[in-house]
């Protein structure tokens, strides 16, 4: 019997690695079905095997970004914070892709419980969880756009102290949390 084709082993691992890769290379605009296909010598449709549609597709890849968080020991609202945001950054795009598959119900963000976890005892943990999401994923969103800009030499590199703005805005969040009712 005549071994499989190379084609016929390819796991839903391999294909999220793959579509990593591009997103790294080329960005999200060049995250095709067709270039992850043809990067592991496919047919575009044998990737719905694994994956239904393309969104399918980029909710594991978000899934894939967030994959250090579900590890994390984080305690506090800053930590949880750098942490999420080294995620994102660790991909082009990755921001705009989580965002995405976020907001669509796709996928998940293991940030919301962890900042979650950090309100602890607030009578508006769930609310300060979602609004840090929402202001990690903005921030971030910003930073790569201004990035890819500034390599496209649309505009100059941006002078503030990106790091500075960023644990200062997740400053305010967290002084902004309410203390826990004792009535």
């Amino acid at each position: 019997m005549p071994a499989a084709p190379a084609t016929a082993r390819r796991t839903a691992d391999d294909v999220v690695d793959a579509a990593l890769d591009i997103l790294d290379s080329h960005g999200l605009p060049g995250l095709s079905m067709r270039r992850i296909a043809d990067s592991l010598d496919l047919q575009p449709s044998a990737l719905y095997w694994h994956f239904p549609n393309k969104q399918s597709l980029l909710a594991a890849v978000s899934e894939r970004i967030l994959a250090p968080l579900r590890n994390s020991h984080a305690t506090d609202f800053q930590q949880v914070a750098d942490e999420f945001r080294a995620a994102l950054r660790d991909h082009r795009d990755g921001a705009e892709l989580v965002y995405s598959s976020y907001a669509l119900g796709l996928s998940g963000v293991p940030a919301l419980g962890l900042f979650e976890a950090a309100a602890q005892g607030s009578e508006q943990a769930q609310t300060a969880a979602r609004t840090a999401v929402h202001y990690v994923l903005g921030f971030v969103f910003f930073e790569q756009q201004q990035e890819f800009a500034t390599r496209l030499g649309v505009i100059d590199a941006p002078s503030a102290d990106r790091d500075a703005d960023f644990a200062a805005g997740v400053a305010l969040l967290a002084a902004g949390l309410p203390a826990v009712s004792t009535s």
